[in-house]
């Protein structure tokens, strides 16, 4: 393995100074990588019980450590030289200085990395970073609205087998202990006054505007899942054809620009704007309001290290698997496209996707039945999954029932994101099923789960 770097620290095991290890990265601009189970010349010793030491790690972390670092760093198992280590990825914070909770803000409870290790900071350099700590963000910003509903984010939560607790919204941080909800809650709640922009243009300027849709004024992940739809449809697939290869090929690469979306909602800077998706007849271009976090060098950025603008919304994202390791999106968008299709501005961060019109090549007759017979299959297979959808669907109308008998069907239909009539089909199949029935009018009534699934 590599060297020990300002970026890279190897431990043999976890020991006691683990935690100044970690508060070091959360206090350097970009952070860096722990190995566990690594000597410090780089030989690959490996771990016994890799699934205690990563549990002991986040343990540490989250208890030992303030500010709260959840949503800051990531804990995966790797494979070296067929041994098995731990890698303790870490993120620069917004809410530096980092500090040992017993230690408090003083030199004995902060660090810093200089060179290839850990050393105490001054308290100068304390100060310092005290003074550029971010005091206005989405975590200490109070919610314009304190009578919030979290049914979506529930939702989004059970069907990730993490199942909502009591304290749910605190221990996300969208709640103080008094029960006071902050701007990160305002945004992942069912209703808000958020809205992720998505405007198309005929031509290449903004002369000539066929489209302005606006998604949100609801849970963010839905606003999210809504614009990632929508721009799914607008990048059309093309294929090449030589049977019996099949060669698709999209405008602009899927991944590159989820990522790019993703992206731009989860680090966008909320104080300023929201974050605005543009398709011109050449190109799609995807803004994010702030531009590159405080502290996160051009550099940095694009050597893909992470410094999260909204420590929640990364958590959030992360646990519900739209996102994965930190600096995760920025490598996929750079396997496929040059640096040059970012423009970074002190005020925004702006990507450029090129649209690439690929034509249809002719086929012959042999090719078109070859064609035939996938399409059936094709066909099949949308079939089995509208069947799942539609079932899931009801299955889910079951269980807000379960939950709020006095549910009204436009509430139902604001949670699952469908329309009236999508809802009342399957609320309808559910009656005749025997699932479910109605008590009473419809306003004043009520629903009973005769049957759970």
């Amino acid at each position: 393995m590599k060297p020990e770097s300002n970026r890279v620290e190897y431990k043999r095991e976890l020991g006691d100074k683990f935690e100044r290890s970690v508060i070091a990265f959360l206090n350097y601009p970009g952070g860096g990588d722990i190995f566990i189970g690594v000597d410090n010349d780089g030989e690959v010793a490996g771990l016994d019980d890799v699934d205690a030491v990563q549990l002991k790690i986040v343990d540490r972390i989250k208890n030992n450590i303030r500010p709260e670092t959840m949503g800051l760093f990531d804990v995966t198992h790797e494979q070296r030289d067929g041994k098995d280590i731990v890698r303790v990825g870490v993120s620069a914070g917004q809410q530096r200085p980092y500090y040992l909770r017993k230690r408090g803000m003083t030199e004995d409870g902060c660090f810093i990395r200089i060179g290839s290790s850990s050393q105490p900071m001054t308290e100068r350099m304390i100060e310092e970073l005290l003074a550029k700590r971010q005091h206005s963000s989405i975590q200490t910003v109070r919610s314009p609205r304190q009578k919030l509903t979290f049914r979506q984010l529930k939702i989004y939560y059970e069907e990730k087998k993490l199942s909502p607790n009591s304290e749910f919204l605190q221990n996300l941080e969208l709640a103080d202990d008094n029960g006071v909800f902050n701007y990160a809650g305002y945004l992942l709640a069912d209703e808000n006054s958020v809205s992720i922009k998505v405007a198309k243009y005929a031509g290449t300027d903004k002369y000539d505007l066929v489209e302005n849709e606006e998604y949100g004024n609801r849970c963010l992940l839905t606003a999210t899942h809504r614009v990632l739809e929508r721009l799914e449809s607008e990048n059309k697939t093309f294929a090449k054809i030589g049977y019996p290869t099949r060669i698709e090929e999209n405008m602009v690469d899927k991944t590159a620009l989820r990522e790019a979306i993703i992206n731009a909602i989860v680090h966008n800077d909320y104080n300023l704007a929201t974050p605005l998706v543009e398709i011109y007849s050449d190109r799609i271009t995807v803004t994010s309001a702030g531009g590159l976090v405080s502290g996160l060098s051009e550099k940095d950025f694009f050597n893909c290290r992470s410094m999260p603008r909204n420590r929640i919304l990364m958590r959030v994202f992360r646990d519900l698997e739209l996102t994965e390791s930190l600096g995760s999106g920025m490598t996929r968008i750079l396997q496929t496209y040059d640096r040059k299709i970012f423009d970074l501005t002190p005020s925004f961060l702006i990507v450029t996707f090129p649209l690439k019109p690929v034509e249809e090549e002719s086929v012959t007759s042999g090719q078109k039945s070859g064609q035939k017979r996938d399409l059936k299959r094709g066909l099949k297979t949308r079939q089995k999954t509208r069947q799942k959808t539609r079932q899931k669907t009801a299955d889910k109308i079951v269980e807000i029932m379960l939950d709020t008998p006095d549910i009204l069907i436009e509430t139902i239909c604001d949670i699952l994101d469908f329309n009236r009539s999508s809802v009342t089909e399957q609320i309808d199949k559910l009656k005749k099923q025997g699932r479910i029935r109605r008590i009473g009018p419809d306003k004043g009534g009520h629903w009973e789960v005769v049957e759970k699934k």
